[in-house]
């Protein structure tokens, strides 16, 4: 009987095989969602799409080694698998905590474990933070692709982190036409940073502005922005032919989301949230206030926006490009949850990468199973 190895990637070994490379990523991102478009995928639970399994830590607890619940505590399991060229199983495991800087450490802390989809053998254990952000950033650049106007001119990135990184990243790397890209971020410092990145990294002209110039001036707009209350964005500050992607919760005015169009990175996925919403005990409309698209699924549940089961998907769009922007004038906003098949697609993209570079070291699980 065969030993069993599985491959250890380093984030050094990740960076070497091309982790960063914004372009590859975001065409494995659409790869991905030809997929989803067809349903060559599946999540976790019975409908196949829930997001993931999370640890929902107590306010209290008699056990002093137990975690409390605090700001972005969390821990969850995210399982998939993807077909076509990929024909993987994987897990994204992720660990947070916003305390984590003061120990100079990262806010979350990512692994991605792969395995063969008939066997369930371990392929390869993967350092994933970077993994995370590119794929991340890499549905706003999808979202780019299809749906922002084509002589799209000046990019907002509403929060300097390091997902909007790799968001404008990715976002420049589809839309050539771009000249500016502009910052808001309420820590100077921050700003500074990103405006530096962009200008050092990506070769474009960036200005720092606040969230309403920042807003009203740009084609497009990518938030990420991790805060106890979501930022709002009136209507008015958002103008015709703009594309708004939101990787974390905005308030948005209703009369943006009746006049826009909604744009969900996996409808079906959504759709499972607003069941799980409705088990909640605190009742649906309380829960979808914790959801990023949580003002669409109220709109839907009080009969304002047509059905989940109607709203479309990037899948939707990237397997038929006709469903893609409709005019210059038309305002879009895409709702990103992420999804651990983009986890899954792109680290097994860089893991293939790696291997035929002979990056990474093999670990052993076993030579023979003791119990076979």
């Amino acid at each position: 009987m065969a030993k069993t190895e599985l491959l250890f990637l380093s984030e050094e070994d990740m960076l070497k095989a091309g982790v960063l490379n914004a372009a590859q990523c975001v065409d494995t991102m659409v790869e991905m969602f030809d997929l989803v478009g067809k349903g060559d995928y599946i999540m976790g639970g019975p409908d196949h799409n829930e997001h993931g399994l999370k640890l929902f830590f107590p306010k209290e607890s008699p056990f002093p080694n137990m975690p409390l619940a605090g700001t972005d505590r969390r821990f969850m399991a995210m399982p998939a698998y993807l077909g076509g060229r990929f024909n993987v199983c994987g897990c994204k495991w992720y660990g947070s905590n916003v305390s984590n800087p003061k120990s100079s450490l990262p806010r979350s802390i990512l692994t991605v474990t792969l395995n063969n989809p008939t066997t369930g053998e371990p392929l390869a254990f993967v350092s994933a933070n970077l993994v995370s952000a590119m794929r991340t950033g890499a549905i706003p650049g999808v979202a780019a692709k299809y749906l922002a106007r084509k002589n799209a001119k000046v990019c907002a990135a509403i929060g300097g982190g390091p997902v909007n990184r790799a968001s404008i990243r990715c976002i420049v790397s589809q839309l050539p036409s771009l000249e500016e890209i502009v910052i808001c971020d309420i820590k100077e410092e921050a700003a500074m940073n990103f405006k530096t990145y962009v200008e050092t990294d990506l070769g474009l002209k960036c200005s720092i502005a606040d969230l309403e110039e920042a807003s009203r001036k740009s084609d497009v707009i990518v938030a990420t922005v991790s805060a106890p209350k979501p930022i709002h964005i009136p209507d008015e500050w958002l103008k015709e032919g703009s594309l708004l992607i939101l990787n974390n919760e905005v308030d948005l005015d209703e009369s943006y989301l009746f006049s826009s169009r909604i744009v969900f990175d996996n409808a079906k996925m959504h759709k499972a949230y607003m069941a799980d919403c409705h088990a909640n005990p605190i009742g649906a409309l309380a829960a979808y206030k914790n959801y990023i698209a949580g003002k669409v699924y109220t709109a839907i549940e009080l009969g304002k926006l047509p059905s989940i089961d109607l709203q479309v998907s990037l899948g939707d769009i990237v397997s038929d490009p006709s469903r893609g922007r409709r005019s210059d004038d038309e305002r879009i906003v895409v709702f990103t949850s992420g999804m651990p098949i983009e986890d899954v697609a792109w680290a097994y993209t860089v893991y293939e990468k790696a291997v035929a570079e002979g990056l990474g070291t093999k670990l052993a699980l076993w030579e023979k199973p003791y119990w076979a």
